[in-house]
């Protein structure tokens, strides 16, 4: 009896558990809704392809300049392997069972390598993070892990800076 009751407990223990879990994460769409707002609709013509699709795992959406505090609104918190792609009119982020990523030209703000995003971190220069803004004029990070990381020197741009930490003061 001792024994079924200590089961049953922790069975309710965990469920609980899980409960909070949930319940943070649906507080955490309602506070970010409003500056997240609609992500911007794939075009029907994308332009010229800049750079071809390269596969690997998509692992998420930061609003910057956190690099943990992740999207949760909608599908985009979801990690997923997909698929990254540049075009003349933007960058596009195909996901396995996932929605799709459009990133208008004019919204990039810088495309760097990192070290982690969202929770994952791996060695040095692992991630291909992209900064961007929504129509809300919310910046945030979008992290991509490529299979093969011989792409990231073709999307880095050598004149964005890859120093990402705020904080710091530079002087002239």
């Amino acid at each position: 009896m001792d024994r079924v009751l200590i089961v049953i407990g922790f069975v309710v223990f965990w469920v609980a558990m899980i409960s909070l879990i949930f319940w943070g994460w649906r507080g955490r769409q309602k506070r970010q809704a409003e500056s997240i707002g609609t992500f911007p609709h794939v075009p029907d013509d994308l332009g010229a392809t800049l750079l071809d699709a390269s596969t690997g795992l998509y692992v998420g959406s930061t609003v910057a300049p956190s690099w943990q505090d992740r999207i949760a609104v909608g599908d985009i918190g979801h990690r997923a392997t997909g698929e990254l792609s540049r075009h003349e009119k933007g960058i596009l982020l195909t996901r396995t069972a996932e929605s799709t990523i459009w990133i208008p030209q004019e919204s990039v703000r810088a495309i760097r390598t990192e070290r982690g995003l969202a929770g994952k971190v791996m060695s040095k220069d692992g991630l291909l993070v992209i900064r961007w803004e929504l129509p809300t004029g919310t910046e945030i990070d979008t992290g991509f892990r490529a299979d093969d990381k011989q792409i990231y020197p073709s999307w880095v741009d050598p004149n964005t800076d890859t120093n990402t930490d705020d904080s710091k003061e530079t002087t002239a």
